[in-house]
């Protein structure tokens, strides 16, 4: 294992094992480490502010504890990244940034990107599926306009191989083989020929965030993703070298990919888009994946998108609504 999977499986087990955070979180991040939540949290500093983050999550979520199924680390521009994604659970008892608790089981999608210097996190990125919690606990409150595409929405499983935790095996040429695939895919997006398809698997799957959905197949991913582009003028993602966004990492482990951008996405608001009608005022968009690859064909791909952020510039605040 290497040292950095090392650091980071010890700063994952005290999570999944619900003992120990203080010294994990202190162990794990620099002092001064810069820690970006999504919205509401946005910006927190040093294991002192994940710790405070998590003390929040406790208090809302009793019992709270990690479910990861996908973790690997790899290489961007020079810097050594570790990344996971999976769960928290825990029964949902006290609010949560004005969702209102259910008093049962929730499950609250997360994501995370640490990039390691020495022995400690200095730069993270946290996303969280909030809206996937609130369409949970029925209080999502956008109505799509008519004509809207969203799929499947509730908790996503791992990888359908199992072999997500990649722990104890490094293959970096392979990711990196992996990594250009999706970066060409990426690449491909908002193209008149839609130049991403021929790297998806026909029978692909595609875990969206919960304000989108998901989607199994490619034609069914097209039908939801062609809208999505067509509603924003000028879109596009941290992989296009628009001047405007880009990747803070993007790397690949075996079949295994992961990017994020933060912002990632950009575009001018021209059409309807999660209820709201056109602003003509361009949005930024934070947004991670990871991808699981089966030889050159994207097979799983794993989203998170920070929508209550995206709907804060079209004009609503969705978690002071729900509070309402």
């Amino acid at each position: 294992m290497s040292p950095e999977k090392a650091l980071y499986h010890r700063f994952l087990d005290a999570l999944r094992q619900r003992k120990g955070w203080d010294a994990a979180t202190e162990d794990f991040f620099a002092p001064d480490a810069a820690i970006h939540i999504v919205h509401p949290w946005n910006a927190l500093r040093g294991g002192g502010g994940y710790r405070t983050f998590l003390a929040e999550l406790e208090q809302s979520l009793t019992g709270l504890h990690r479910r990861d199924h996908i973790a690997f680390s790899g290489m961007f521009e020079g810097g050594t990244w570790v990344t996971s994604t999976g769960y928290w659970a825990g029964r949902f008892i006290h609010p949560l940034r004005g969702i209102a608790p259910t008093g049962e089981l929730a499950w609250l999608r997360v994501g995370e990107f640490h990039r390691i210097e020495g022995d400690r996190a200095v730069e993270s990125y946290v996303f969280l599926d909030l809206p996937e919690l609130m369409i949970a606990a029925g209080l999502w409150p956008i109505a799509e306009h008519p004509g809207a595409t969203r799929g499947y929405t509730g908790m996503l499983p791992g990888p359908a191989t199992g072999d997500g935790m990649l722990w104890d095996t490094d293959a970096p040429q392979r990711g990196a083989e992996a990594a250009e695939i999706v970066t060409k895919m990426l690449r491909g997006l908002n193209t008149p020929d839609q130049a991403w398809r021929p790297h998806w698997d026909t029978n692909m799957m595609w875990y969206g965030p919960a304000a989108f959905g998901s989607f199994i197949g490619v034609e069914a991913f097209g039908d939801f993703q062609v809208p999505f582009e067509a509603s924003f003028e000028g879109w596009s993602g941290g992989a296009a070298d628009n001047g405007l966004t880009a990747h803070f990492t993007r790397f690949g482990d075996g079949d295994y990919v992961c990017s994020g951008g933060w912002p990632s996405l950009t575009g001018v608001h021209v059409k309807p888009f999660l209820g709201c009608d056109p602003t003509s005022e361009r949005v930024f968009m934070r947004v991670c994946d990871w991808w699981r690859l089966e030889g050159p064909l994207c097979v799983e791909n794993w989203v998170f998108v920070d929508i209550p952020h995206v709907l804060l510039q079209l004009g609503r605040d969705v978690l002071a609504e729900a509070s309402g």
